[in-house]
């Protein structure tokens, strides 16, 4: 950690990790959170170079907010199966039968894709952004299904549904859920909102990653059980060391996310790993927009 610490420092570089990180990535980031805080803080960070621990579409998200400083992905081929469940073509496709319909594209998406959106979200203000888009227009909500049905159930806006999902959500059941709440019977039941509407509806709080942390800093309860990528427990321990979390499913961890390792970090600072993510011209300067439409709708 020290010889990261001095890297950062002679690169002059930030380094970012997403909450679903491995613990000991986390510890060496500037900033640890979710998809939307890790947004707002790559575009006011103050250093000559972005690292950007997380999955592809994360730096991505990143580099198109920030075209003038180099975005370094530790683990070029950590990836995100959600975000390649639709292609340009399909949302083409789904434009021309709805047309009309607003787009509203999840964050976990490829540039390409949010170049195609009006506006993007991620999870802890998909229901706000929804909420203030156009009444009387129809929202087409990509990529993902229970997102966007959980979007549907909270504003009541007509919105049609892609079918891609988390395999890493998709792996929590409701039997997960109920054994949980028979070991832990006085837990509150904190979920993600990509957990399946089953799942969901015996969740006490359905929340983003974000939302859970300042969920569980503000409550008064002092044990949680937690529906979504494992990675978060590393997080909300160390933000509330006198509460206790339980996960709701021991294989709830995505692969992509635990690629990241602090060998890869220290490789990407020293300039001998990671890779440079760049999106440039039409697909970076439409996908800037609707980043920023998300950024001034979500606040």
């Amino acid at each position: 950690m020290q010889e990261i610490a001095a890297l950062k420092k002679d690169r002059n570089a930030v380094v970012l990790a997403h909450t679903y990180q491995r613990g000991e990535v986390q510890d060496c980031a500037d900033f640890v959170g979710d998809s939307y805080g890790l947004s707002v803080a790559a575009r006011k960070v103050d250093a000559r170079a972005i690292v950007f621990c997380g999955v592809r579409f994360m730096a991505e998200t990143a580099a198109i907010l920030n075209p003038s400083r180099p975005v370094i992905l530790p683990e070029p081929q950590a990836g995100c199966p959600m975000a390649d469940m639709i292609t340009p073509g399909e949302l083409q496709g789904l434009k021309a039968r709805h047309p009309g319909h607003l787009v509203m594209c999840y964050v976990n998406s490829t540039a390409e894709i949010k170049a195609l959106s009006d506006v993007c979200c991620t999870s802890s203000n998909a229901e706000l952004i929804a909420s203030r888009l156009p009444e009387g227009r129809g929202i087409i909500f990509v990529p993902d299904q229970h997102l966007g049905s959980w979007v549907q159930e909270r504003t009541g806006r007509e919105v049609v549904l892609w079918n891609g999902l988390c395999p890493t959500h998709l792996r929590i059941t409701p039997e997960d859920v109920r054994a949980a709440r028979r070991a832990h019977p006085g837990a509150d039941v904190l979920m993600h909102p990509e957990v399946p509407r089953e799942c969901r509806a015996l969740a006490d709080a359905v929340l983003s990653t974000g939302g859970m942390c300042d969920h569980v800093a503000s409550s008064s309860k002092d044990e949680f059980v937690i529906a979504t990528e494992n990675g978060i427990l590393h997080t909300l321990r160390k933000q509330n060391p006198g509460k206790r979390f339980h996960a709701v499913a021991d294989d709830a961890l995505c692969p992509n996310m635990k690629r990241g390792t602090l060998r890869s970090l220290r490789d990407a600072l020293a300039g001998t790993g990671g890779e440079r993510i760049e999106v440039k011209g039409e697909v970076a300067g439409k996908a800037l927009r609707a980043l920023e439409a998300m950024l001034r709708l979500g606040a």
